[in-house]
């Protein structure tokens, strides 16, 4: 069942707006390759939605994805794109939630995602913080917004890996490479276990551990769209390199 305009959703809401701009034109110019819907939950169970970064485009598509599944997309994007004409009144209108770079916005952020998981929403976050600067495209090392939010409101976490945008836009690129048309593969798997980090205080060690378990589904996830072995080590932005996974405290 393809769900354009979600059954959650007003039907004079800015983000039908959007999905009505939108979404016809992914449908004529993308296939796609959908598969693990079902982990997105149903309406009003919330959950928090964890995903790779591999162009500005992929949010589109991912939200196409999550509408297909009838579950609308609530993303935490930078607040740079909020003061953007018509796309940030669009953004603000559909629940999207804005994220600055300074620690006490930060967490003003993560605040406001709780309380959308807790009221039952579909929230999407970038582990990553921004598309990957790995030279292979894989996953690098992420922040910690998700796993708090995810230990913080209780909610589960499902992994999502998609694979095919960048040959639509690349990497930091602004470009659109319509023909021929692309296939996007988009998959979600079932929760990531966190069962023995909930009861435990919400420290910087735990959110590490937390996101490295993530990011790992992730990555292996995508490898299995790719068909590829993922590296040993994780791109890192400060070191230039991939560097050693810590997994355990």
């Amino acid at each position: 069942m393809v769900y354009p305009f979600p059954s959650q959703e007003p039907t004079l809401s800015y983000y039908n707006l959007g999905c009505a701009m939108v979404w016809p034109n992914l449908m004529l110019w993308t296939k796609r390759d959908w598969r693990g819907q079902q982990f997105l939950g149903n309406p009003g169970e919330g959950v928090v939605v964890a995903a790779n970064h591999l162009s500005w485009f992929d949010p589109l598509l991912l939200l196409h994805y999550s509408n297909d599944a009838n579950r609308p997309a609530r993303f935490l994007a930078k607040d740079s794109l909020f003061n953007l004409p018509m796309l940030g009144t669009v953004m603000t209108g559909a629940g999207a939630i804005p994220v600055k770079r300074t620690s006490a916005d930060a967490a003003a952020a993560v605040e406001s995602a709780v309380a959308a998981v807790e009221a039952g929403e579909a929230v999407w976050v970038y582990p990553e913080g921004t598309i990957t600067r790995d030279p292979d495209l894989w996953p690098m090392t992420g922040k910690t917004g998700a796993a708090r939010i995810a230990l913080e409101s209780g909610a589960p976490v499902i992994p999502v890996a998609h694979w095919g945008v960048q040959e639509l836009m690349g990497p930091y690129k602004v470009e659109l490479n319509l023909i021929p048309r692309k296939t996007i593969h988009v998959e979600a798997g079932p929760p990531v276990n966190l069962d023995d980090l909930r009861d435990r205080p919400i420290t910087e060690a735990i959110l590490q551990v937390a996101t490295n378990r993530i990011l790992d589904t992730i990555t292996n996830m995508e490898a299995e769209l790719r068909g590829e072995d993922p590296p040993k080590g994780r791109w890192s932005m400060k070191e230039k390199e991939r560097v050693p996974i810590k997994r355990s405290l």
